[in-house]
C-alpha cells in the first residue's frame, strides 16, 4: 500500500473513532443506599417513622432495561440488561451504560426487577445466575427485591424480618417501572439514590415482617418501591 494512502486511511479511522465516541459515550450510574437520607450501613441501627428499630443484614435488587429520555422526546434504550445491586458487594453499586452526548438528557427510566421472559427462561449467567440467591424456580422466577434484617418489633425467631418481593404471573406481577427527571451535572455520572426510610415509614414491622412468595402482599410492597428512588 502506498504510504500516502495508508496515512489517509489511518486519519479516516481515527476521525471515525472520535466521531463514534462523541455520539455514544459511557455514563456511570452510582447507586447509593440510604435510610432517611443517611448513608445506610449493614448492621447499623435505624429508627423508622413507625418507631421500629431496624438493622439490615442484606439488601439486594435488580435494575433492568435502562432508558435515557432526551429533551427532543427521543429515547435511548439499552440492550436488555440486568444489574444486581448487592449491599455486600460495593462494586455492584456502580455500572456503566451508553448514552448520546449530543442530546440533552431530561430523564431516566428503568425497571425494578426481572421481566417475565427472563423468569420463564430459567436461571441464567452473570447477574442472573442462581448462585446469586435471587432465583426461586421457574414457577416463581426471580426475586426482584430482597431485604432482610432484625427488629425488636418483629415477634419472629431472632426478631428477623424477610421481604423477598417477586412474581411474574398475571395478578401477581411485581415488576415496577421508575421514571425520574435527570440532568447530567457531573460529567459522565448519575447518582441514583435508594432510600429505605421511605419504605419503612409505610409499613409497621409489628404487622408485616415476612413476605417470601409472590402474592397480594408482594404486589402491595412492589407498589411502594418506585417511590424509594430519586436522582441527586
Amino acid at each position: 500500500m502506498h504510504l500516502k494512502t495508508y496515512l489517509l486511511l489511518a486519519l479516516l479511522f481515527t476521525f471515525l473513532g472520535i466521531t463514534a465516541q462523541t455520539k455514544a459515550d459511557s455514563l456511570v450510574v452510582q447507586v447509593q443506599l440510604k435510610f432517611n437520607q443517611e448513608d445506610l450501613r449493614l448492621n447499623a441501627t435505624y429508627i423508622s417513622a413507625q418507631k421500629d428499630t431496624i438493622a439490615f443484614d442484606k439488601i439486594k435488587f435488580y435494575l433492568s432495561d435502562l432508558v435515557f429520555i432526551y429533551k427532543d422526546n427521543s429515547q435511548k434504550k439499552q440492550l436488555p440488561t440486568y444489574h444486581l445491586i448487592d449491599s455486600d458487594a460495593i462494586e455492584s453499586q456502580n455500572f456503566s451504560i451508553c448514552y448520546s452526548k449530543e442530546k440533552e438528557i431530561i430523564g431516566l427510566k428503568f425497571n425494578i426487577g426481572v421481566d417475565s421472559l427472563a423468569s420463564v427462561s430459567g436461571a441464567m449467567a452473570g447477574d442472573l445466575d442462581a448462585t446469586k440467591g435471587m432465583y426461586w424456580a421457574w414457577q416463581s422466577g426471580y426475586i426482584n427485591f430482597k431485604i432482610e434484617g432484625k427488629s425488636t418489633s418483629c415477634l419472629t425467631r431472632k426478631n428477623k424480618f424477610h421481604f423477598h418481593i417477586g412474581g411474574y404471573l398475571k395478578s401477581y406481577e411485581a415488576l415496577r417501572t421508575v421514571t425520574l427527571k435527570c440532568s447530567i451535572k457531573e460529567q459522565n455520572k448519575v447518582n441514583l439514590i435508594l432510600d429505605l426510610g421511605k419504605l419503612f415509614s409505610e409499613i409497621s414491622l409489628k404487622e408485616t415482617n415476612t413476605i417470601m412468595i409472590p402474592g397480594k402482599e408482594a404486589v402491595k410492597m412492589a407498589d411502594l418501591l418506585p417511590n424509594l428512588f430519586s436522582i441527586r
